[in-house]
């Protein structure tokens, strides 16, 4: 007996976007549309006729908007839910409260061009779907007040070759100090905000690779900055792995780990899609067996497919420490599944705990 698809309603005020959304997840054979909706109250109709497994939900509509909507929604029928909105400055700030009020993922709707570019992005959109379907989904909280930091400019773009070369170096010999490098995707914004609330103020250096649209990154940081005791920030080529820093992977774009002298920093480049994604939690791991060895800790968290695990493989053979999210507590049990069948998972851990296994790993 064939799968029972998985049914989606879309909610946008454009017929436009509804129309592309529509075509682009009916070419996915897993995947049909339950329905379309011009605003809340059209979809909440909808929903008591026949509840969707999953819900697109635009911000920006007449009567309610979406965000109100979300919360509605999350404290009287929780659906899981994939945001589709443009991210202006002010707009990525109120994407972050939907994150907070229970929304699964984020879908980038630019403001000119929208149908063209939604069909780019055709894969991203049904693999959010499809990964929102098979999500926990969790209750709101209450936003913290972040602060707004300014984005950079791409450096040089890379070969798919030269960025996943192995370059000349050798990792360093162990030395006193760690670093830790966490992958996290579906369902990691709220996650990594729990852990990196739990670590303290002089914990070992952080690089992170959240999947996450472009522009998105910074507010994230800012907002995780606001909350945590450890200094939280969007990385920049060339930025120092410092004690008591956390270094978030920009939307777009990949971020590696280098070694300068005896210590580390972040090198953050263009180049093609690795394992499905920009950044890729792969090109982060790999960078690090390669550069840090045994000084390193491999952190991997809830998100659908694989990204991750081979660069995990690579960082246990390293003589790395590796701790996974357990099944229990991910939101979509994908990504640490796919390390531990590898077999290079140390330790698999409940959410709760994580931080204080980083903690106990990087000083062993």
């Amino acid at each position: 007996m064939a799968a029972r698809k998985i049914r989606v309603l879309i909610v946008d005020d454009s017929a436009t976007v509804r129309q592309t959304l529509a075509s682009i997840l009916e070419s996915d054979p897993a995947i049909e549309v339950l329905g379309v909706a011009s605003d809340p109250y059209v979809a909440a109709r909808r929903i008591a006729e026949e509840v969707p497994d999953v819900i697109t939900l635009d911000v920006e509509m007449p009567r309610m908007d979406g965000i109100t909507f979300l919360r509605k929604l999350m404290s009287q029928r929780p659906i899981p839910v994939v945001m589709c909105s443009s991210l202006t400055e002010s707009g990525s700030e109120t994407l972050m409260q939907a994150l907070e009020a229970g929304a699964v993922d984020v879908i980038l709707k630019p403001k000119m061009g929208v149908a063209e570019a939604l069909a780019e992005q055709s894969i991203r959109i049904c693999d959010a779907v499809k990964a929102a379907a098979g999500a926990r989904v969790r209750g709101p909280r209450v936003p913290g007040a972040p602060r707004p930091v300014m984005a950079r400019e791409p450096e040089k773009k890379l070969t798919a070759d030269a960025m996943l070369a192995a370059p000349s170096g050798r990792a360093m010999a162990r030395t006193t100090e760690s670093i830790v490098c966490i992958g996290a995707s579906t369902g990691g914004t709220e996650s990594l905000r729990e852990v990196l609330e739990a670590l303290p103020a002089n914990s070992p250096g952080v690089v992170i690779v959240q999947h996450m649209p472009e522009k998105f990154t910074a507010s994230f940081a800012a907002r995780l900055n606001s909350l945590c005791e450890v200094d939280v920030k969007e990385a920049e080529n060339g930025d120092a792995i410092l004690r008591g820093r956390v270094l978030i992977a920009p939307g777009n774009l990949h971020t590696m780990i280098e070694r300068s002298g005896a210590n580390y920093r972040v090198s953050v480049k263009p180049g093609p899609l690795v394992s499905r994604h920009r950044p890729s939690v792969d090109v982060l791991f790999r960078s690090a067996a390669i550069w840090a060895g045994s000084n390193a800790v491999g952190v991997i968290m809830t998100g659908m497919g694989d990204d991750g695990a081979r660069g995990m493989a690579e960082m246990k053979e390293a003589g790395a420490r590796t701790i996974a999210q357990d099944e229990a507590t991910s939101v979509v049990f994908g990504m640490p599944k796919e390390a531990i069948a590898r077999g290079c998972v140390d330790r698999i851990v409940p959410l709760h705990a994580i931080a204080q296994e980083i903690l106990r790993a990087a000083a062993r």
